[in-house]
């Protein structure tokens, strides 16, 4: 019976000592630069929006965040890599509506379960796409792009930032809305579809404005429409698909910051508080409006519900279509 107790007590003092030392490591994090993994090439949406928001919270955490790029598959990669990852609050990831809303629907063989392999942090920002044609092609308008591709079924195609991704997903709503026939191209990001599209060779393109901003402010791309039910106030010559016909024609995306499933709450709250503190910032909140994205915050349950809401809205598409990754 003493030796029973005395197991008993060594085991509560074990279990205190794991308990102190979790509690210590809560206390001195971060000490050492957090790795924001982005699943996306570098200059695109992702990437650029990873690096302004990161550069503020990198100051509210007292602790520099570094933006690292693994981008391939759709953002499959990237993805892999935190699920994977030490649970400790030091490798965390830039998600999007691509990767953690579309995929696991359209992918079944993803090498991770959304749910139960990360953990929400903050949703960080949402963004409206553009509808972009090259300068060279003969439309001006979105009626003149859906005669031309109703007059030429199967000669037209639209690029993406890979299958599965919220571009992919913003053009098939497209063909079913404007019942047109477009070929779809991936690519392993937007960025890299602008050369081809500047050519000639991708005919069309809806994404981030982000990443098509420099194009059409250099004339080689022209912006048919918004994404938006309201017209973009930096943008408020352009319409928007729904009043030029595609009735409630809507895409936006969401960017979210994810931890590895078991990293400590009181991690998950401070990387929580970093982020929130930097969307306040005026400055911020400027650079974020003249990208055209818009900050968002909040707590980790309201991401989870922003998530769940975009997965349901793609799921729909995806079963309607019988959309599946190539």
């Amino acid at each position: 019976m003493i030796r029973q107790f005395r197991y008993f007590l060594a085991a509560l003092v074990g279990a205190g000592f794991v308990v102190a030392c979790a509690g210590a490591a809560a206390q001195a994090y971060p000490n050492r630069p957090v790795r924001l993994v982005v699943a996306f090439p570098a200059g695109g949406a992702t990437d650029v929006l990873a690096r302004a928001i990161s550069l503020y919270a990198s100051d509210k955490l007292g602790q520099q965040i570094v933006v690292d790029n693994k981008p391939g598959a759709g953002g499959v990669i990237g993805s892999d890599i935190v699920a994977k990852a030490e649970p400790d609050g030091y490798t965390l990831l830039l998600a999007t509506g691509s990767t953690h809303s579309i995929g696991p629907v359209i992918n079944p063989r993803l090498p991770y379960n959304v749910e139960r392999d990360f953990t929400p942090i903050i949703d960080v920002a949402r963004t409206t796409a553009v509808m972009v044609v090259p300068a060279s092609l003969p439309v001006k308008n979105l009626a003149d792009f859906i005669a031309l591709a109703k007059a030429s079924p199967g000669k037209l195609n639209f690029g993406s930032s890979g299958n599965g991704t919220v571009s992919h997903l913003a053009g098939e709503l497209f063909k079913a809305q404007a019942g047109v026939y477009l070929t779809h191209i991936p690519y392993r990001g937007t960025g890299l579809v602008f050369n081809d599209m500047v050519s000639g060779q991708v005919h069309m393109l809806m994404d981030n404005f982000i990443t098509a901003q420099p194009q059409i402010k250099a004339g080689r791309l022209r912006v048919l429409g918004v994404t938006s039910l309201e017209r973009l106030p930096f943008m408020p010559e352009v319409p928007t698909l729904h009043e030029q016909g595609l009735k409630n024609f809507e895409v936006s995306n969401w960017f979210g910051i994810y931890a590895p499933h078991g990293t400590p709450v009181e991690l998950i709250e401070r990387v929580n508080a970093a982020y929130n503190l930097a969307l306040r910032d005026p400055e911020l909140r400027k650079r974020l409006s003249t990208l055209g994205a818009v900050p968002t915050g909040g707590t980790p349950q309201q991401m989870a519900a922003v998530v769940a809401a975009d997965t349901r809205k793609w799921r729909r598409l995806i079963t309607e279509r019988k959309l599946v990754v190539d």
